[in-house]
């Protein structure tokens, strides 16, 4: 029934209109876009990125179908080149108005002999197949019907554009050879140059293309000699014929504008991330100058680590104030192992890096202060699985020590300590309202977390330490100078974050584990932290000034360990170099303390030292002693709850627990369920049993020191 139907619709218009009426009828162009659309809806296959300054940062491919870069106008394009290409595609351009009925003619007569021949297309008639897609030509040549489309379709293009704009977008949009479309990507990628350099040979090779994309070198010489003959250029046959070899070669690059921040660039220029761009340039918050300066940094510290196992990097430069990003580095570039990979964000191991914002967490409570004495001696703690036993990075234990020592010589036992107190909960959840993501619910993690047992990436740190540097109050650090921005939020207390970047900058209370010169120490105020994760697997230096916070992480993308590098020896070096430039010319001061603070001239009678230090009002002391506690005399085996499994296989007298404690010279005793045993030692030797017991440490006196459960099975 349809057939029927369109064969009497065609019938009428036949008889109706006759056959020119008809095929005026159906060879009606779709409406062509005018000049500014054409421009407008023009999108290069490349973004560039600027920096702050609107300095070209870096230059990324978005488009995989062409090669098409910024749009030349007419003013930026050889006239060589412009001479050429209408020579060799319409001489008749500008005097003909979209059509040229001499060339049609020809075209009609040479048709079945010459078999390059188009249809004696002109410029306009094939700019508006480029920009109509209804009128894009199809794997053959034309139908005549079709073809009339076209010439009717460049009559309009005529009839509302300059010729000056038809032969600019022309050269925009035309394809040259292989993936290069227009004429900023074809000059630059077979020449190297930008169009307004283009002159002699190539302006023939290139127009010579036009005709002939896929063509040979011997074809594509013939071309551009017979087209330099025409227009009288004295060129060099043996210069054509290498023009065309190199255009012919199929070795295209479009050398980058720059490639100076890769990641940045995927996060901005791509629908990856967030931010997803349109627009073919878009500014950022680098600092070129920065950024080309942070990487040669990065480079040379990399290079002096290459004996140690070291292979990556990543380093990231904030200002305090803005949260402008000035400098991103997810990696070493091309000298990386996994150049993709952004180390800025990836997750690795936080170590010691983290204890900061738990000592704030702790000072915000009032449940330490900078002056409270903490027990840095063997610890074990019954976890799922077996006993923790936090160890010091030298090995080594100091017994009584301040808070204040403990966070700035980064203690291990005193954090451990301090979580306990903190409870693991409102830690995770201060950690999660500073920004820091993937973290895992509360009970995942145990005593360790105060080492930094969370995975963490170097872009969380830097924006948490920024939050210590602004007084406790938060907010996401940003790319683009975008209007719309995260609020910020209060985390802590500016008393608590006071009291915790005076401690990160006091290199003597430093001193005991990294001594008084060590690459933490800078000729103005910083306040630091360094972190190492197990097995020396990630390195870690985060600090801030008045004015910068800088975070640099060391490591392997393969999670190989590196040899001997600790954070102080790995990332700090760089840390201190990108701060020291930062600073050349800008002083740094330490903050004002808030109202709420006091000091206080403190007597530390068992260290034997007075010192004066800085409380939260209310939590003031000027005598500070060690509790009464079991620091001196404990029980170190067994540990409360633990349990003990009874071997099938060896007989029960042959079986053997030692019981373990720390003395201070005095006499103890050993009570097991109530009974005394035999020992007066630190060492008790017993045969164990089945069952619950309770295991009491006494002093020769009888008064008890410290009691633990324990159970045999």
């Amino acid at each position: 029934m349809r057939v029927r139907k369109k064969l009497f619709v065609a019938l009428l218009l036949l008889f109706g209109l006759g056959v020119p009426g008809v095929i005026w009828v159906i060879t009606l162009p779709p409406a062509t876009p005018s000049y500014a659309e054409v421009v407008g809806r023009y999108r290069s296959s490349d973004r560039i990125l600027l920096d702050r300054k609107e300095r070209p940062l870096h230059q990324l491919r978005v488009a995989e179908e062409s090669r098409s870069l910024e749009w030349a106008t007419l003013d930026r394009i050889s006239p060589a080149l412009i001479t050429a290409v209408v020579q060799a595609e319409d001489r008749r351009f500008y005097v003909h108005g979209g059509i040229d009925w001499l060339s049609l003619v020809s075209a009609a007569w040479r048709n079945v002999s010459s078999p390059e021949v188009r249809g004696a297309s002109t410029i306009t008639m094939q700019l508006s197949s480029l920009i109509t897609p209804e009128l894009a030509p199809g794997r053959g040549r034309r139908s005549l019907l079709e073809k009339i489309r076209q010439i009717r379709a460049a009559r309009q293009v005529e009839a509302g554009w300059t010729k000056a704009r038809i032969l600019e977008s022309y050269l925009n949009l035309v394809t040259f050879r292989g993936e290069l479309r227009g004429i900023a990507a074809a000059s630059r990628g077979l020449f190297g140059k930008e169009p307004h350099g283009i002159a002699g040979s190539e302006a023939l090779v290139l127009a010579a293309l036009l005709r002939a994309p896929r063509a040979g070198v011997d074809r594509l010489t013939s071309r551009a000699q017979g087209l330099a003959k025409l227009l009288r250029w004295p060129e060099n046959p043996t210069r054509i014929r290498a023009t065309a070899e190199r255009a012919a070669s199929g070795l295209y690059y479009v050398s980058p504008v720059a490639d100076f921040a890769p990641h940045v660039a995927r996060k901005l220029l791509t629908g990856t991330g967030k931010q997803q761009r349109h627009s073919d340039k878009v500014t950022c918050t680098i600092d070129l100058d920065l950024q080309l300066y942070a990487a040669e940094a990065l480079r040379n510290r990399l290079f002096s680590l290459r004996s140690q196992n070291v292979q990556d990097a990543a380093l990231l430069v904030v200002e305090n104030k803005t949260g402008d990003t000035l400098a991103y580095l997810g990696n070493d570039g091309v000298r990386t192992t996994a150049r993709f990979v952004d180390g800025a964000e990836a997750l690795r191991q936080a170590g010691s890096i983290l204890k900061p914002f738990l000592y704030a967490l702790a000072f915000d409570r009032r449940l330490l202060t900078p002056a409270s004495l903490l027990d840095d001696s063997p610890l074990e703690i019954p976890v799922f699985g077996g006993i923790y036993r936090p160890q010091n990075y030298d090995d080594q234990f100091h017994g009584l020590v301040t808070a204040r020592q403990a966070l700035a010589s980064s203690l291990n036992v005193p954090a451990v300590r301090t979580l306990s107190l903190v409870g693991i909960d409102p830690f995770v959840s201060a950690l999660q309202d500073l920004g820091f993501r993937d973290l895992q619910a509360p009970d995942y993690y145990g005593p360790s977390l105060a080492l930094g047992s969370a995975d963490v990436c170097l872009r969380d740190l830097v924006d948490g330490y920024r939050a210590l540097a602004n007084g406790g109050m938060y907010q996401p650090s940003r790319l683009t100078f975008d209007p719309i921005w995260e609020p910020a939020r209060r985390v802590f207390s500016p008393q608590a974050v006071f009291l915790v970047a005076d401690i990160l900058s006091d290199r003597e209370s430093r001193e005991m584990t990294f001594g008084l010169e060590n690459a933490l120490a800078t000729r103005f105020w910083t306040a630091v932290k360094t972190g190492t994760s197990k097995d020396m697997r990630d390195n870690w230096c985060v600090g801030f000034s008045e004015h910068y916070t800088v975070g640099v992480w060391v490591g392997n993308f393969s999670g190989a360990p590196m040899w001997h590098v600790s954070g102080v020896s790995g990332a700090a070096p760089l840390w201190l170099e990108i701060m020291n430039y930062l600073h050349r010319d800008r002083p740094s001061r330490q903050a004002a303390p808030p109202p709420g603070l006091e000091q206080r001239e403190t007597r530390f009678p068992d260290l034997n030292v007075v010192r004066r230090e800085t409380y939260v009002q209310g939590t003031e002391s000027t005598t500070v002693k060690a509790v009464a506690s079991t620091a001196a005399k404990r029980i170190l085996y067994p540990v409360e709850g633990m349990i003990l499994a009874l071997d099938p296989d060896v007989p029960p007298s042959q079986q053997l627990v030692v019981f373990e404690a720390k003395a201070a010279g005095d006499v103890i005793r050993w009570r097991l369920n109530g009974k005394r045993l035999a020992a007066d030692s630190p060492a008790a030797r017993w045969h164990p049993k089945a069952g619950k017991h309770k295991l009491a440490l006494e002093t020769s006196e009888g008064r008890v020191l410290e009691t633990v459960q324990f159970e045999v099975r």
